[in-house]
């Protein structure tokens, strides 16, 4: 199928019913090393913010509700137009029970939530995984012309592997806490899913519900990693004006749950437009961590 270009963002109940395909296998097509990605774009030339949904979405995720739209948001939007791709182009894994692996942001500027935007989506960079085949979502979004904001959302489908060995073991600690350091203890609940669902529009079934996602190999439902991710954002002080937020998904977070944010701060690097801020959220009682983080600054007259 040829790049498609929509005048609005499609609704998510109008891909519903092709979406259904999705629960059934998809049989040896998914197994087979030479499966490729389609080449399509999708776009929305005239995209105008909901302002509805998002006095929700910064509410879930923490936001303040000011003119600003958090940079987490367009990823939030141009899952409309993937979950379209999945089901419209000859994509060759099950969409519902996609992982997703690593995210990452880069806002140029802070954009007001009155503009009209272009947005487009492709994907890209289809490779192995040793949990099965991962690949990319790629977003950019303009105002005007100008390039704005983009994202990179990369997904895991889960295969089937022969075992080649135990992997070696990576050791991960919490970082050592110091005053400076930005420290909270979180209670996510058991419906954060299904909430979030509703205003993001991503119903993927390992969100919603404990024996949903057990179908997927889950023993609960996981919390969304882009609400984990903003909630993340949220919680820092003073973001610089342009940066890039990239994130690593580790671990589930199972619903219910309490996890631990740590955020540290570069404080040595006297220009804040070129900041760096590490972070990440870990289960209370261990060292694992479920998201790893970073905020790299820079200028955005470059």
């Amino acid at each position: 199928m040829p790049d498609q270009n929509f005048s609005q963002l499609p609704k998510p109940h109008t891909t519903y019913a092709n979406i259904i395909k999705s629960l059934l296998p998809i049989g040896e097509h998914d197994k087979d090393n030479n499966a490729s990605l389609p080449v399509a774009t999708y776009s929305v030339d005239s995209l105008q913010i909901d302002h509805d949904n998002l006095t929700d979405y910064r509410k879930i995720c923490g936001f303040a509700n000011n003119s600003y739209i958090p940079p987490t948001y367009f990823a939030v939007l141009s899952q409309s137009l993937q979950m379209n791709m999945m089901v419209k182009e000859p994509f060759p894994f099950a969409m519902l029970g996609l992982v997703h692996i690593h995210n990452s942001v880069t806002q140029h500027r802070p954009i007001q939530d009155t503009g009209v935007f272009k947005m487009t989506v492709s994907f890209a960079n289809l490779q192995d995984h040793d949990k099965g085949k991962q690949f990319d979502f790629i977003t950019h979004v303009y105002e005007n012309d100008v390039l704005v904001w983009q994202g990179v959302s990369t997904y895991l489908s889960r295969q089937k592997k022969a075992k080649t060995g135990k992997k070696p073991v990576q050791t991960i600690t919490k970082p050592t806490l110091n005053e400076t350091d930005l420290h909270q203890f979180w209670q996510v609940a058991e419906d954060i899913g299904r909430r979030y669902a509703f205003i993001s529009g991503d119903f993927n079934l390992i969100h919603l519900h404990p024996l949903s996602a057990k179908a997927f190999g889950f023993p609960k439902a996981i919390a969304h990693g882009m609400w984990t991710k903003a909630k993340c954002l949220a919680q820092l002080n003073d973001l610089p004006k342009a940066f890039s937020c990239n994130v690593d998904f580790k671990s589930p977070i199972f619903l219910p749950s309490e996890v631990e944010f740590i955020a540290q701060y570069d404080h040595a690097n006297p220009n804040h437009a070129n900041r760096h801020i590490q972070f990440g959220v870990y289960d209370v009682n261990s060292p694992k961590p479920h998201v790893i983080g970073s905020v790299t600054g820079f200028d955005a007259t470059q």
